[in-house]
């Protein structure tokens, strides 16, 4: 069998096409064979494969790109690649016309979420080829909806001359890809022309695509006729034409979903937090309402004491393992020890009871219950091809996590920096540690078999919800534990110098340090991001779609200094720092030694200290001129000093005065660079400082132009560059449905990049992207967004209605058009109306949190809203513990709730 793939690209001097095949390897990965194409023009390129042996390779996957001396200049979009099935005979000489595929306007119908959870229907197979020539057309169609298929029809007899009755029914045999084999022969192509005659040309033939559904309603595409003409064809000769894609006069989907983190679920049989049966049951309550998406927090593993700070979703230790308490004991065997198991269903009832998760009873707990399964079960278990398959399957990161738990719980700490032994991850024990064998292998056994039991019951959910019609979102923290496994077993990945965050925003005045490495993207690039690929990779086991939390650490991260406490002190990174003849060329005149250490003179004290102003120059400054200016005492001229110096000091005056000797390190006007000590960042939110305060008028407008060109402008294109290194590997490298956190300081360049990669942004009413807008206008928001109006980092919307009553007035009469003073607290028939008009919104999705769900019904909603919220930003030490106040059960039993809410999914025209 020979193939020639043909494409039209026009290309510069220099450029060279390449065909990239995907060959599947024997342990299941994937590799890419490359082919340089020919050209003769610079714009037809074609290349043949000889010898290709069909048996083997049922179909073959590839994709073109584009280079220039060995360096990649762009490829086409990979998500969905060519596909060409070879189902024809032995002796088969294969013509394939095919066309470059950028990223479509419409990409989200080829996720997942689209084609195996909304519009989920089977893919067909082609069958064997039995014509003596053939023409074979491919097309895509992605708007095509669950119990509809594609049929071609046309004026040739054999294409039904135009009768839909007779219309030829095609195959879809890749994802919104479908195809029909059409015999030459009896569409009248021509023969070569023997030596000495005349060809014969063939005669135009128009047809046209159509979608026709299961109860036979027809509806024809938008486009003109097509036509076929082809050049002559010989005996075994097969022609493969890939079509433009055929559109239809279909409206875009908007779909309805909840929000509610996992642990948040409360089922009769829940063990005090939710787990991964409880998502079965609340997935069929989002059904059940007329919804099609429920979003979780993250799920993966951040367990490293044990404590309730481990209740924090987005420090995981792994990417790829789940977290233990998340495991559903209901779905395993009973103990074979009656007492045993009737002490834990006391247990169970007693935790299942209380209104918040109690995170180190139910942890333990469920770990004590485990080993006991495990050592009950384990052996049968894990001798089971489904866990050999597993381990085999997942066997490159649960190696190495499985080690780092079980010396994390001999070492007693998760800080392998402290470890007595094995402070690094070594690749030589991998053998011992993956034989069943050794005694090795029998010390991490525990933790293989507890990931394999979280593993078959995600998956079982994940399956669960696609045969709902329910898209799965998950969440993917953009950072780790600096502690945690991935650290300890690929170092290189990461900088461990520095600490990501966030600058300030409405919810945290002094930024947020969340103590996270930041990521060595330079180490990262070098490898083509596969540790972001085996990451996205593993979680689309168990999502279709996925929230990437705080999108902007992919153009730029928030770094702040290993020895800050807030977030004041740091810099983005990468960035472009300033020059000192950069700053003076804003006729700023730099003085390096005072704008860059902090300003500490008597009136500051003053202005943060009080009365206490002269106690705190003796005890924590030294004077440094007789022009009464101060610098911090070195014993405590660092945040973390400060921290350390107050440990266990929690009297409201202590916590001023450490608060003020923060404020007091934190008042520069400029940052070094930490990487080139000669450069210099404006200091984030430096306008709210004294040091500010201090300076003239002029200098002040001087200062604030420098700092609005640096923030808003100087980047855009150098961030934009850098997102683009990293998010179209990312977004390709799976199908699910790709959505975005780009709130707060946003540059204009992550909305270019937004586009360019069809990624969904997200969008709250009361965050608006327009500047000098209290309120987004909610008919503005664009198809492909996410609405919403809280979120798990956010008031809910009755805390939100009663935090700020000058703000709810203001959203009463200008947002909802009502008269009078605004009714406190919320009543029910008033958030229903705010959840209305959220789901009114043109977004593709529109998410509601559970709290505000149960906000509209009265009956049921908890009498105090202050227990609804799930996260508090501003506090690094949050417990995360909310659980909904009633059982799932109860809320499908409540035909009044279930029935209100499917109203207002109907009302809205959402599905």
């Amino acid at each position: 069998m020979t193939i020639q793939f043909n494409i039209n690209y026009n290309t510069s001097f220099g450029e060279e096409l390449l065909l990239n095949v995907i060959v599947p390897t024997e342990d299941g990965q994937e590799k890419t064979a490359v082919f340089g194409m020919s050209t003769a023009d610079g714009r037809r390129w074609q290349y043949t494969l000889n010898n290709i042996d069909a048996a083997a390779n049922p179909h073959i996957d590839y994709y073109f790109s584009l280079s220039n001396a060995g360096k990649e200049l762009s490829r086409e979009w990979i998500t969905v690649t060519h596909r060409l099935d070879l189902n024809m005979g032995g002796d088969t000489n294969i013509t394939v016309n095919n066309r470059w595929n950028e990223i479509p306007h419409d990409s989200y119908l080829y996720t997942s979420a689209y084609t195996d959870c909304i519009n989920r229907h089977p893919r067909h197979s082609v069958g064997r080829s039995a014509y003596s020539r053939t023409v074979r057309l491919i097309v895509r169609a992605p708007q095509l909806r669950l119990g509809e298929r594609l049929a071609i029809v046309g004026e040739h007899a054999s294409m039904g001359e135009w009768n839909t009755d007779h219309a030829l029914p095609m195959h879809e045999h890749n994802y919104n890809e479908w195809q029909i084999d059409l015999n030459a022969n009896a569409l009248g192509v021509p023969q070569p022309a023997k030596k000495g005659a005349e060809a014969v040309p063939m005669k135009g033939l128009e047809y046209k695509f159509i979608a026709v559904s299961t109860d036979g309603k027809v509806m024809w595409e938008t486009c003109s006729n097509r036509t076929l003409k082809l050049d002559a064809m010989d005996t075994g000769d097969v022609c493969v034409i890939e079509e433009d894609q055929s559109f239809f006069a279909m409206c875009n989907r908007r779909l309805a979903g909840t929000l509610v983190p996992l642990f948040s679920l409360r089922t009769e049989g829940s063990f005090g937090i939710g787990d991964f049966g409880d998502l079965a049951a609340m997935t069929d309550l989002v059904a059940d309402t007329g919804q099609r998406v429920l979003q979780l927090l993250p799920i993966n593993d951040t367990t490293t004491s044990r404590r309730w700070t481990d209740s924090y979703p987005y420090s995981c230790i792994s990417i790829f393992a789940l977290n233990p308490i998340y495991v559903d004991l209901r779905q395993l065997p009973p103990l074979a020890d009656e007492k045993k198991q009737a002490e834990f269903e006391a247990l169970r009832q007693e935790l299942n009871a209380l209104p918040a998760v109690d995170y180190e009873r139910v942890i333990r707990a469920k770990e004590q219950y485990m080993h006991l399964m495990f050592e009950q079960e384990s052996e049968r278990t894990m001798r089971s091809a489904a866990f050999k398959k597993f381990f085999r399957d997942n066997e490159r990161w649960l190696v190495p996590y499985a080690q780092y738990s079980y010396l994390r719980d001999a070492y007693g700490t998760a800080d392998f920096n402290t470890w007595p032994s094995h402070r690094e991850w070594t690749e030589a024990e991998r053998g011992q540690l993956s034989n069943p064998r050794t005694k090795a292998y029998k010390k991490l056994a525990f933790f293989y078999y507890m990931q394999f039991e979280l593993d078959q019951q995600m998956c079982a959910a994940h399956e669960h919800a696609m045969a709902r019609s329910v898209i799965l979102k998950g969440d993917i923290p953009i950072g780790v534990d600096r502690t945690g496994c991935d650290v300890w077993f690929e170092p290189h990945y990461f900088n461990l110098d520095g600490q990501a965050g966030a600058p300030p925003d409405a919810f945290a005045a002094n930024g947020q340090n969340w103590g996270f490495p930041t990521y060595n993207w330079d180490r990262m690039l070098a490898d083509g991001c596969q540790w972001w690929v085996r990451r996205f990779r593993n979680m689309a086991k168990y999502f279709d779609a996925y929230r990437i939390d705080h999108v902007l650490g992919f153009f730029r991260i928030w770094d702040i200094p290993v020895d800050c406490v807030h977030a004041l002190l740091g810099q983005f990174s990468p960035a472009l720092p300033m020059t000192k003849a950069e700053i003076g060329s804003y006729g700023f005149e730099f003085d390096e030694e005072r704008h860059t250490r902090p300003f500490i003179n008597k009136w500051v004290l003053e202005r943060i200290f009080g009365e206490r102003a002269l106690d705190v120059a003796e005890k924590y400054l030294q004077p440094v001129a007789e022009d009464g200016t101060f610098r911090m005492r070195p014993e405590y001229d660092t945040e973390r000093k400060v921290q350390a110096a107050f440990a266990g000091k929690d009297s409201a005056a202590d916590i001023a005065l450490r608060d003020g000797l923060y404020k007091l390190i934190e008042n520069v006007l400029f940052v070094r660079d930490r990487k080139r000590n000669y450069l210099y960042h404006p200091r984030i939110t430096a306008h709210l400082t004294f040091a500010y305060a201090a300076l003239s008028d002029d200098d002040k407008q001087r200062f604030y132009r420098l700092y609005d060109d640096f923030y808003y402008r100087r980047h855009n294109m150098f961030w934009y560059r850098e997102a683009m290194k990293k998010l179209p590997r990312l977004v390709q490298a799976t199908r699910m449905l790709v959505c975005a956190e780009d709130l707060g300081m946003v540059p204009e360049s992550v909305d270019w990049v937004m586009k360019d990669l069809r990624i969904l942004s997200l969008n709250v009413q009361t965050m608006p992207k327009e500047y000098g807008v209290r309120f987004a206008d909610l008919s503005k928001y664009p198809y492909r967004s996410v609405c919403l109006f809280s979120s798990h980092d956010m008031p809910t919307l009755r805390l939100w209605w009663d935090e700020d009553k000058e703000v709810a007035q203001d959203y009463y009469e200008s947002v909802l058009y009502h008269t009078g003073a605004a009714p406190h607290p919320l009543p029910g028939w008033l958030a229903r109306e705010i959840v209305v008009r959220q789901m009114q919104t043109p977004s593709m999705l529109c998410i509601v949190q559970l709290q505000d769900w149960l906000a509209t019904d009265e009956r049921i909603r908890q009498a105090d809203p202050t227990g609804e919220r799930v996260n508090v930003p501003a506090n690094p030490f949050h417990y995360w513990r909310y659980r909904m106040p009633m059982t799932i059960e109860s809320l499908k039993a409540d035909r009044d709730f279930v029935n209100s809410i499917k109203d207002i999914v109907d009302e809205t025209g959402r599905y």
